[in-house]
């Protein structure tokens, strides 16, 4: 079957790769196209746009790039129109995918949504169209069942996906060695994979790094980037700046500061003590407090239902804190085992690996029994 799939950012490529290899396993014929990242073109198949020139953060950067953003939506619907897969699969990324979504249905085309869009944080009325523009959802939060269940919307659960690529994961023995980490403990600097994330965030690590003389900062690189965009941020520090190796970087870390978003459950699965930030345009910021319905930013505290992950957001993203924070995690041993039991709970909330190869069975069952006349 022709498969069309559409990731947007790091963590959907993440998603969209072990996907396609799911898929692959169950059909041999499979074929695909899609709009995604360097993971999903490591898998097989045409790469027709990269998510690095589509990932934009919040309403203020969405309104000023708003002629790349339809330009991009244009290519992707007379890419899907032309191409005419069995099946189109998106990978979160709503205010983008929902659009796609409404226009494949009207295509006629089976629309599976794999990784729910986070309607439960603001506007859930979203659900209503959701409904009538998605033939199949798949949810990857224990939570996200309950949820769809009080708009009588029947979704299918499938476990996290996250889960099959930390399983998946074998650390390189040699790594420490590859890039001269061996003399300090390692903290995992993680500033996201948008510009606007790593361009606020950065610095501020930088400077917490100052003050932690006897460890080594080392800076999760995003494939979208190079080198010489993150020295930009650096201040003249010389901190390691390691491609394509976070869970490698992550198996070895002391402890980690993260951006707010999916690498810090990966952190936190890694059972890495962390710190998790997050700054956006304040205009946004102030607008998301008026319409958020949740209590945290963070999957982890979201999933647990209370905090286990600091959360450290816009003003209190700062030096000070950040050195206050980094200080408890690697000092203060009552502090680390709250945070290490909260953890334990967290996995067991999560299950088990296998959300890749059940989104994979289930896109293929409903798309073959839908498109065979009754």
């Amino acid at each position: 079957m022709k498969y069309y799939l559409v990731a947007g950012e790091a963590s959907g490529d993440l998603h969209g790769a072990n996907l396609i290899k799911a898929l692959k396993g169950k059909d041999p014929q499979a074929n695909f196209r899609f709009f995604g990242g360097n993971l999903m073109a490591a898998e097989g198949g045409t790469l027709v746009k990269h998510y690095a020139s589509m990932a934009y953060m919040g309403f203020v950067e969405v309104a000023l790039n708003l002629r790349p953003i339809l330009r991009n939506m244009k290519e992707c619907k007379q890419d899907i129109a032309d191409w005419k897969p069995d099946v189109l699969i998106l990978i979160d990324f709503p205010g983008f995918n929902l659009k796609i979504a409404e226009f494949a249905k009207k295509q006629g085309l089976i629309v599976c949504y794999y990784i729910s869009p986070k309607v439960w944080a603001w506007n859930q009325r979203r659900v209503y169209k959701i409904r009538k523009i998605v033939n199949h959802l798949f949810c990857i939060l224990p939570f996200e069942v309950d949820f769809y269940r009080k708009f009588d919307m029947q979704v299918d659960y499938i476990g996290n996906p996250l889960l099959d690529a930390v399983a998946a994961f074998r650390p390189n023995p040699d790594f420490l060695a590859q890039h001269n980490l061996q003399d300090k403990k390692i903290i995992a600097l993680l500033p996201g994979s948008r510009k606007q994330e790593i361009s606020r965030l950065l610095p501020e690590m930088v400077k917490v790094a100052r003050h932690f003389i006897g460890y080594e900062f080392v800076i999760a690189g995003a494939p979208a980037f190079d080198v010489i965009y993150y020295q930009q941020y650096l201040d003249g520090a010389e901190l390691p700046i390691i491609f394509n190796a976070t869970y490698d970087i992550l198996h070895h870390a002391e402890a980690a500061i993260v951006a707010s978003g999916t690498a810090v459950l990966e952190t936190a699965l890694f059972n890495v003590p962390q710190v998790a930030v997050y700054k956006a345009n304040q205009l946004m910021v102030s607008a998301a407090r008026m319409f958020l319905k949740i209590k945290y930013i963070t999957l982890v505290n979201l999933i647990l239902d209370e905090p286990a992950v600091k959360e450290l957001i816009q003003d209190e993203c700062n030096t000070k804190t950040l050195t206050h924070e980094l200080d408890l995690l690697l000092h203060n041993e009552p502090y680390l085992e709250i945070m290490m039991q909260k953890y334990k709970k967290l996995h067991s909330l999560m299950g088990h690996p296998g959300a890749s190869a059940k989104a994979a069975e289930l896109i293929i069952q409903y798309t073959v029994n839908e498109k065979t006349p009754a």
